[in-house]
């Protein structure tokens, strides 16, 4: 049995320590081992960890759960990935809150270099199906995953036409990998697996619970570059996901319809509060996002004469070996800060080093 693993399944089934608690003990004492092999001195010298709290780490009573879950991913192949591991989702580094831990069953490639949310109500239009069909379609030759939440409606079609046209595709689950909901998803959701594969932060027990549906979204928009709403009413799961997107700074698209259609009122609403670009076909993401741009390189004449703090070239090299990165490329290479990284890409913007494309993306002038 994998102890080291076992160890970090076991920290993140400690009641009332979620992600942010367990970054902080991780960052404090460098392992979950060495968690558990802590002090209740040492435990409270970590911020937010309270007496009560520490109690619960020192009484080991998460190492059953731990050891049954731990037998289950091996006996079902499943993939279990901590944030600090290399292999946890660059995108899904620097969102605040986003998982500890993450199940992956499948042949799942997580950092795909475009990944592509198709999101959309259970109760589509024909008008609805047409459109997320001919959108993945369209998709195709722009290499990129279709990343969804196996639900009914507009996540199915995704999921099922993506496996049609061998394009990759992730289904991001509100519930354990011991079930499949809803069950009628269970062939597509095993055909899945080839070509991508299933995804959770819950455990292999958790069932069905409403609340966990939106904590899912929080995934399906931090894991992409791009959220496609297809269809929606006003209030619904695929809003909660474009309000995730727009929260994490990543490109959100909507199909308008008609005013007097339930349907589109949730797209309509995002495009004309300036949540969602106005979308008619494939192209029109590729050109916002920038996917037929050309790279470039950067002129030494152009930097002899400008002062760069150690930041600035920090993002500079950056974007020089990559060519046309995006923000979250450049903030986890670069390891800064959101909201400083964001003044220091617009102060070399005005500086004239680098250029800002659609879809949050940079390329050095």
């Amino acid at each position: 049995m994998n102890q080291d693993l076992l160890f970090r399944i076991a920290l993140t089934k400690i009641p009332s320590i979620g992600p942010i608690l367990t970054r902080n003990l991780i960052h404090h004492f460098h392992s979950a081992k060495f968690v558990f092999e802590a002090s209740l001195k040492e435990l409270l010298k970590v911020q937010g960890i309270s007496a009560q709290l520490a109690k619960s780490i020192l009484a080991k009573n998460t190492f059953k759960n731990a050891e049954e879950e731990l037998v289950f991913l091996e006996e079902e192949n499943i993939n279990c990935i901590f944030f600090n591991d290399d292999a946890y989702p660059e995108r899904l580094k620097h969102n605040h809150g986003s998982p500890v831990i993450l199940y992956s069953k499948g042949n799942l490639t997580l950092d795909h270099p475009r990944n592509v949310a198709i999101v959309g109500t259970r109760k589509y239009t024909p008008i609805g199906k047409q459109n997320t069909e001919n959108l993945v379609e369209g998709l195709k030759k722009y290499n990129v995953q279709i990343v969804s939440g196996l639900a009914y409606g507009i996540d199915f079609l995704a999921h099922n036409k993506a496996v049609e046209q061998n394009i990759p595709t992730i289904g991001v689950l509100g519930h354990g990998l011991s079930m499949i909901y809803p069950y009628d998803h269970k062939v597509l959701a095993n055909a899945m697996l080839e070509n991508g594969g299933l995804l959770t932060e819950f455990p292999f027990k958790t069932g069905i619970n409403k609340d966990q549906f939106p904590m899912r979204n929080r995934i399906v928009a931090g894991l992409c570059d791009a959220i496609i709403v297809v269809e929606s009413a006003v209030k619904g799961g695929s809003i909660i996901t474009a309000e995730y997107a727009n929260n994490f700074n990543k490109d959100v698209f909507a199909f308008p319809g008609r005013i007097q259609d339930k349907q589109s009122g949730g797209c309509n609403r995002l495009i004309k509060i300036n949540k969602a670009h106005l979308l008619e076909k494939p192209e029109d993401i590729a050109y916002i996002m920038g996917w037929n741009k050309e790279n470039r390189g950067i002129g030494i004449q152009q930097t002899l004469f400008v002062d760069l703090s150690k930041q600035d070239e920090k993002v500079i090299e950056t974007i020089k070996k990559y060519g046309e990165s995006s923000f979250d490329k450049i903030s986890y290479d670069t390891e800064i800060q959101n909201s400083e990284l964001a003044s220091l890409l617009l102060n070399l913007e005005f500086k004239g080093i680098i250029k800002s494309l659609p879809g949050k993306r940079f390329i050095l002038n």
